[in-house]
């Protein structure tokens, strides 16, 4: 099957909702062996709609619609894609009876233009919504597949899942899967990544390799086509082992795992403790791994000192050195993070301080950087040159902080 997804709602043409449903939908048809080849979005007009829709029947066998099976005059999807296959429009028995009663025991007035939600169009599928009212609707006519869905995903989604995707498979002839999976790598760019694999992607067949940048970081997802499951598990392994092996340096795990999470798996596995002391990152890293449930167990605290008053009297940096060295420093870096390290008696100490814009400081330029780690053996200072916005600085100097933690913590194991 060749799918396109056609997402109807001029609030979605006017930017003021997402369109969540589309990304939620193609992963799961890809998860099913569906080919996704196009997105589309229509206001709610007929004329427009109509042109949509006879464009996406000349080159996909699938159409999926979200949106438009309201109660109100612009919802039309329905009624659209009737007119085109010249189908009917009759009441579903069963979806009437249901929001009859829902307004029965709400004690609200149902109003006529509530029963256009129970329309379904004639001989298809109905897909019954349990969260909401109208219900969705799937056929197949002229070789053509057209499953209509609820626009709110709270609606959508659990009725894709139990009704559309049995549905679909009940159509397709071989049950052929696509299994995804996802690696995550960390301080190197998406075209060195690419140029380290890019024999692998040149010949790539099943699986095939996809290299994305995401935020500060670089994915691949890998995607293996299979009858079975064990079989498509074996291909996956074969080119992640192949891609891993020449970025090792780089690759710290999978689609579900952060930074901050894997930093923080590795302290509770040594049964270990940090706290921070930070300046341009304003707090940012603590905030980041108190956002970790249980992070009470591996982070004791932290201290944000972020003018050199602070620096001296908080943590005890001598004058001396910031009239030498600059706060901006790698001799600045060490002293507070063995410092904080000793205060909070944990058994690392990291630092964050540096230039994150949008005027040099102590004549070092934006985007210099000092991340200092004081761990149970020795105290290692990491010098960053890194481009961006102030806040695109802070963000990547916290995720460098991370990454440089859970390596140190894991070779400490």
């Amino acid at each position: 099957m060749n799918a396109e997804i056609i997402a109807v709602g001029s609030e979605l043409l006017l930017g003021q909702i997402v369109n969540s449903n589309a990304q939620f939908i193609s992963k799961n048809l890809a998860d099913i062996g569906v080919n996704i080849f196009y997105h589309t979005v229509a206001g709610d007009n007929e004329r427009r709609l109509s042109s949509a829709v006879q464009t996406a029947m000349s080159r996909s066998n699938l159409l999926i619609f979200t949106g438009g099976l309201g109660p109100t005059k612009d919802d039309l999807t329905k009624e659209t894609i009737a007119k085109l296959f010249h189908k009917e429009l009759v009441h579903d028995e069963a979806s009437l009876r249901y929001i009859t009663n829902y307004f029965a025991q709400t004690n609200r007035e149902m109003t006529d233009n509530n029963k256009k939600q129970a329309l379904i169009i004639k001989d298809a599928t109905v897909l019954p919504n349990e969260n909401g009212m109208a219900p969705g609707m799937a056929f197949t006519q002229d070789e053509i597949t057209c499953i209509l869905l609820p626009g709110p995903p709270s609606e959508m989604k659990p009725m894709f899942l139990k009704y559309a995707i049995p549905f679909l498979l009940s159509k397709m002839d071989v049950q052929t899967r696509l299994y995804s999976r996802v690696l995550k790598f960390f301080g190197i760019g998406e075209s060195i990544l690419e140029t380290k694999i890019q024999d692998l992607i040149e010949e790539q067949t099943n699986p095939t390799i996809a290299p994305l940048a995401s935020e500060h970081e670089v994915t691949i997802r890998l995607t293996a086509a299979h009858i079975d499951q064990e079989e498509a598990k074996k291909l996956l392994d074969e080119t992640e082992s192949e891609i891993v092996r020449r970025t090792s340096a780089f690759f710290y795990g999978y689609e579900n795992d952060t930074l901050e999470k894997q930093a923080m798996d590795s302290l509770l596995k040594r049964n270990a403790t940090v706290a921070s002391a930070e300046s341009l990152t304003g707090g940012l890293f603590g905030r980041i791994m108190t956002d970790q449930p249980g992070s009470s167990a591996v982070f004791k605290g932290g201290i944000v000192a972020y003018s050199n008053e602070l620096k001296k009297n908080l943590l005890s940096v001598p004058d001396s050195l910031i009239k030498e060295h600059g706060a901006v420093s790698e001799d600045c870096a060490e002293w507070m993070a063995e410092h904080i390290k000793n205060i909070a008696k944990t058994d690392y100490g990291i630092s964050f301080t540096g230039v994150a814009g949008p005027e040099q400081q102590e004549e070092k330029t934006v985007g210099t950087v000092f991340v200092g780690i004081a761990g149970p053996q020795e105290t290692k200072v990491f010098h960053l040159k890194l481009a961006g916005t102030r806040n695109s600085i802070r963000e990547k100097t916290v995720k460098h902080g991370l990454y440089l933690l859970n390596q140190l913590v894991k070779k400490d194991q």
